[in-house]
């Protein structure tokens, strides 16, 4: 902040002093004001060509007020590919082979001898007895006097005379003209010329390469080693004993009371069953005078119950008995016994084994072939053609026709007539009947026995007993094995990378100069260095100077622009020890 007011300070003192000083770049030693009043002055091989004068030797100096021309070095900044070999890191499976111990289990089957206990039935025969009663039926005859009444029918014949009357018909022929009109048909042929147009197929043969590629097999022959293990059978023999059951039959006697009986024939007479029929009553012939014929008329129906016979069954009774009888009965007891029996165990024990397999790979490989292909083409050409069509107009004509027609026609004349018809009528006479009818009625006595039975009573005694048993375990059994681990590494791999790099060069750069324009010319004596710009403190060694000074005298301003921004020494001319110095070209940095 104290910096930028300072600045402000200068830039006022600058304005207030802008007279009497000379504005100058790199400490007045060149001016930017443009050389239109210093002259022109160029260098150019090593002679200076001033605005209106001859060349001279750059020695000397520049001219005052003119221009010249500097090789200044400029370094530039050039981008250059430069391929550079890089390395990166990539990820590989591989495959090793290891040996590595597994496990498996194989079964095992032993024995041991297991305690159980079987519940046993045992029987035990007891004796109740037992109350109950018995219906033994009673039969009874008995006879009743059925009065009952029966319809008898009694027939009467009769006459009677009907008056009817009859239709005739009667026929008459009449005849009649009947006038009508027909269409004739008259054909005429007529002529008419019709154009049309044909296609005609053009065919034209072409042919025309085809290039295909068809995929051939190249079939390899390869063979691998393949490690398998094989599982060997090794059967061993054995015993166990084994316990087992037999059913022993045993045969004991006992009395069983049996019901018995016999089937007893009984006869007994049954009354006929009543049944419905239908009769008929007797019909009449009638005379019909539409037909001149006699026509039967039924009688009418009728329904009437009659009984039928009695009829005498015979049936069977059942005449139950009691029997005592001797029953022999079969029980069956198990017996325990033991047996040794003979197996044979099975185990399987591995054995590695290595076979070579001989396999064929067979890989598609493309061939490009060609084939000419023949084809046609065909094209329709159309062709005008002409042909002439005979055809037929039909038109009708009316004419006029007659015909006559006969016919009949029929009335009906009445004529009255009369005829006797013979009819029978029929009545039904009640007659009282009686009729006596056995039966046979049964009734149920009761009667109270005893019987003893006998009845077994089951228990369950526990037994214990021993059985073999055998046991199926699977044992753990360690062996080796070759298995293939994936494993991953890193490998470096190289791959070039194309890169622009930046090179600095060095480039000899003409700039063109203007000297400040002096305030004397040449050869006339001058007062101080300060007028001609120079300002070195001291008079100059001739009019202009050798070269540039690099900067003024020490003044006030001065020193405050150093303080302010460092300047001082750092151009490379020493300006506070020789006020004579000079570069021979403009410094690197403005003061």
């Amino acid at each position: 902040m104290k910096r930028l007011w300072l600045l402000a300070a200068v830039a006022t003192i600058s304005v207030a002093s802008g007279a009497k000083s000379a504005s100058a770049a790199y400490c007045g030693a060149i001016s930017y004001q443009g050389c239109g009043g210093c002259g022109s002055s160029v260098v150019e091989g090593g002679s200076m060509i001033a605005d209106g004068g001859a060349a001279g030797s750059v020695e000397g100096g520049a001219v005052a007020g003119g221009s010249y021309t500097v090789m200044r070095t400029v370094k530039k900044t050039v981008m250059e590919q430069v391929q550079e070999t890089r390395y990166r890191t990539k990820n590989e499976v591989y495959y090793e082979t290891k040996e590595v111990q597994a496990t498996r289990m194989v079964p095992e089957t032993t024995q041991r001898e297991v305690q159980y206990t079987v519940m046993v039935p045992s029987y035990e025969t007891k004796t109740r007895t037992i109350n109950y009663t018995v219906n033994k039926p009673v039969y009874e005859q008995h006879s009743k006097v059925i009065n009952y009444t029966v319809k008898k029918p009694v027939y009467t014949t009769h006459s009677k005379v009907i008056n009817y009357t009859v239709k005739k018909p009667v026929y008459t022929t009449h005849s009649k003209v009947i006038n009508y009109t027909v269409k004739v048909p008259v054909r005429e042929t007529k002529t008419r010329t019709i154009n049309y147009t044909v296609n005609k197929p053009v065919y034209e043969q072409h042919s025309k390469t085809i290039n295909y590629q068809v995929m051939v097999p190249v079939r390899e022959e390869k063979s691998r080693t393949i490690n398998y293990t094989v599982y060997n059978t090794v059967q061993e023999q054995k015993v166990r004993t084994e316990n087992y059951s037999v059913v022993v039959p045993v045969t004991t006697t006992k009395m069983v009371t049996v019901k018995g009986g016999s089937w007893q024939t009984t006869t007994e007479t049954v009354p006929g069953k009543m049944m419905r029929r239908t009769v008929r009553e007797p019909g009449t012939w009638t005379f019909d005078p539409a037909t001149c014929k006699n026509v039967y008329c039924p009688g009418k129906c009728r329904v009437e119950c009659v009984q039928g016979c009695p009829q005498t069954i015979c049936k069977k009774v059942w005449v139950p008995t009691c029997e005592q009888k001797e029953v022999t009965c079969t029980t069956y007891t198990r017996e325990c016994r033991t047996r040794e029996v003979p197996y044979t165990v099975c185990r399987k024990v591995p054995e590695c084994k290595t076979k070579v397999v001989n396999y064929t790979v067979c890989r598609m490989v493309p061939e490009c072939r060609s084939k000419v292909v023949n084809y046609t083409t065909c094209k329709m050409v159309p062709e005008c053609r002409t042909k002439t069509v005979n055809y037929t107009v039909c038109s009708t004509v009316c004419e006029q026709r007659s015909k006559t027609v006969n016919y009949t026609t029929c009335s009906y004349v009445c004529e009255p007539r009369s005829k006797t018809v013979n009819y029978t009528t029929c009545s039904m006479v009640c007659e009282p009947r009686s009729k006596t009818v056995n039966y046979t009625t049964c009734k149920m006595v009761p009667e109270c026995r005893t019987k003893v039975c006998e009845y077994k009573v089951c228990k369950m005694i526990p037994e214990c007993r021993t059985k073999t048993v055998c046991e199926t375990k699977c044992r753990k059994e360690c062996y080796t094995k070759t298995i293939q681990v994936a494993k991953c590494r890193k490998v470096c791999e190289p791959y070039t990378v194309t890169k622009c790099v930046p090179r600095v060069v060095c480039e000899q750069v003409p700039v063109q100069v203007c000297a400040p324009a002096p305030a004397c010319g040449c050869g006339d004596s001058v007062g101080s260095a300060s007028d001609m710009g120079c300002g070195c403190g001291v008079a100059a060694p001739a009019c202009g100077c050798e070269a540039a000074p690099c900067c003024a005298p020490k003044t006030p301003i001065r020193n405050l622009l150093k303080s302010i921004f460092s300047c001082g020494n750092d151009c490379g001319c020493g300006c506070d020890v020789e006020p004579a110095c000079g570069c021979d070209v403009a410094p690197a940095c403005g003061c």
